[in-house]
């Protein structure tokens, strides 16, 4: 079985192996690639059935050679540890353990602290220092000085653990082997936690069980000074950003609008929380015309979701809609068949509000809020909407469509009309709306426009502490007077001037549907996936701002800002 495993890469030229009764020695005829490196590990597994205490490598005559030192006693070879190290502030060539850190390196005799050299952000494996820890993860968590940064609107050591938690407890699952990760709270057990379970994060779904990456359990490193309480907090917050990412990952065809409500009405079943799906009749009945024009270019039924929660009586709730085209083809006006696929993530906003309110009631957060999710696609049918069409949103203004992909702002328009009804102190809608805000901030903060500075001010600080920036945009009458110019109706769902300001166009557009004094709206375009931006989030849709809006809403009913 040996040979067998060895033989797998053509470009390894098979070694010698000798053996005695406690060491076996493999003498390979040239240097090993990462890959086939990972291949010898297999079969050093193969030959022990527990891990090795020892593993010595050497090099020879341009050969390579690797010696194992059995051990008598039996190792957990599926535990991993990770635990963190500072940078020294004053010897940048000495490092500075966390708590749990000095605890376990002690415990080992000092092994750990001879063979540390590492950088911030990177990961080091170390095996076989003892039984108790058969594989220890030791990342970089920068310099121990990191503090705020006024300039970068961050809080730099909370970010740095999230990031080096994250590439820490992913080396460690992608060993293949782990199956259970203790990991160092870092003096900051929730960061840790965001760090190591949005790291872990993969969707892999639809993918066969090969394909799959494996699924680790992951528990707080107790070390006396951690708090339980904390890292739990950080596992809901991550919990709630995951939904959203699963939500926005699923393709267009598993995630309509009705299997979208299915999933809402599944998800706060066990919560308390009331939730109501409407359907087409509903929304005609509310005649919300700007709505029903986008869902009729579909064959797919739009649904109007509305959700409850109030675990804070006799306040006024704040209401949250959220931008549901679960399809974005563009309509008449398609887009460009490239990156068509991202469109399915189009509703972000709603699988934002969504996550949100599933968030707190999972923290039974004493918060009063409701979420309002307008669900339907935007497709190029013979009933679609067409250039110049003028319909009437549920105010009775009247819409010129001159861009039939300039959707999002037209649902949303019956949305926040209806979302008066309910006398809210703060109005706020999210939307993946514009590629302009994209151009504007790229993924680095999420676009607001506020007519609030108390809630600007407020929203800012939660984006501070979380790590997920935003941004303030202008509301000026300026971009105003550009949507409200119309040659047949009240509004123009475009500015007439093409190109420029255009998330500011549709933020002014929005705004011509809401009273309310306290009013946000996120604008999320730029921030809907990641590449490799934000080094805890792996590549695809972000989940983003979920942990801010949940932090931000919290902020608001704590403080008795109303």
């Amino acid at each position: 079985m040996l040979n067998c495993l060895l033989k797998q890469s053509s470009k390894l030229v098979v070694g010698r192996i000798h053996r005695s009764t406690t060491t076996t020695l493999f003498v390979f005829n040239r240097n090993l690639s990462k890959n086939n490196f990972h291949l010898f590990l297999n079969c050093r597994q193969i030959l022990t059935n527990s891990r090795p205490t020892t593993l010595f490598q050497s090099s020879i005559n341009n050969n390579q050679k690797f010696a194992i030192h059995t051990s008598s006693k039996i190792m957990n070879k599926n535990k991993a540890t990770l635990i963190g190290v500072y940078e020294n502030s004053n010897n940048k060539d000495t490092f500075v353990f966390t708590p749990s850190g000095k605890k376990i390196n002690s415990s080992v005799n000092g092994l750990i602290e001879k063979q540390l050299n590492i950088e911030k952000g990177k990961v080091r494996i170390l095996y076989d220092l003892s039984p108790e820890f058969p594989v220890v993860g030791i990342v970089g968590l920068g310099p121990e000085t990191a503090t705020f940064n006024e300039l970068e609107e961050l809080d730099e050591k909370l970010e740095n653990i999230r990031s080096a938690i994250a590439n820490g407890v992913r080396s460690l699952r992608d060993l293949g082997s782990i199956d259970e990760i203790n990991v160092d709270g870092c003096l900051n057990p929730k960061a840790a936690s965001e760090g190591a379970n949005l790291g872990l994060y993969y969707f892999d779904e639809l993918k066969s069980a090969a394909l799959k990456k494996s699924k680790v359990e992951l528990h707080l490193l107790a070390d006396g000074i951690s708090d339980e309480n904390e890292w739990n907090a950080g596992v809901l917050l991550s919990n709630g950003q995951n939904l959203c990412r699963t939500l926005m990952e699923n393709p267009a065809n598993l995630m309509t609008p009705t299997k979208f409500a299915q999933i809402a009405v599944e998800t706060f079943s066990k919560l308390n929380v009331t939730v109501h799906v409407r359907d087409k009749a509903w929304a005609e009945s509310m005649k919300m015309g700007s709505f029903l024009s986008v869902a009729k270019g579909s064959d797919e039924p739009p649904v109007f979701l509305e959700v409850h929660y109030n675990n804070a009586p006799n306040t006024k709730p704040l209401v949250f809609v959220g931008k549901g085209i679960t399809f974005d083809s563009g309509g008449i006006s398609l887009k460009a068949s490239s990156n068509m696929d991202r469109m399915r993530a189009d509703m972000g906003g709603a699988a934002n509000v969504l996550s949100t309110i599933y968030t707190l009631a999972s923290k039974k957060s004493p918060v009063n809020i409701i979420g309002l999710m307008p669900l339907c696609e935007n497709m190029p049918n013979g009933r679609a909407n067409k250039p110049g069409d003028v319909v009437t949103a549920m105010n009775g203004k009247t819409i010129q469509i001159n861009n039939t992909d300039a959707e999002g702002r037209l649902i949303l328009a019956d949305g926040l009309c209806y979302a008066h009804k309910f006398d809210p102190f703060l109005l706020m809608d999210i939307a993946t709306l514009t590629g302009a805000i994209g151009v504007a901030l790229g993924s680095s903060a999420t676009g607001v426009f506020s007519t609030s500075n108390k809630y600007w001010t407020m929203l800012q600080k939660c984006g501070v502490e979380t790590g997920d920036r935003m941004w303030r945009m202008p509301l000026f009458n300026h971009f105003t007077k550009q949507t409200t110019d119309s040659q047949l109706a009240d509004l123009c769902n475009i500015g007439k001037y093409v190109g420029q300001g255009g998330s500011c166009i549709a933020a002014a557009f929005l705004r011509e549907f809401v009273t309310c004094n306290s009013w946000i709206h996120f604008d999320i375009a730029g921030v809907m996936d990641n590449k490799d931006e934000v080094a805890y989030l792996s590549k695809g849709m972000s989940g983003r701002p979920l942990r801010t809006l949940v932090r931000f809403v919290e902020e608001i009913f704590e403080n008795k800002a109303f």
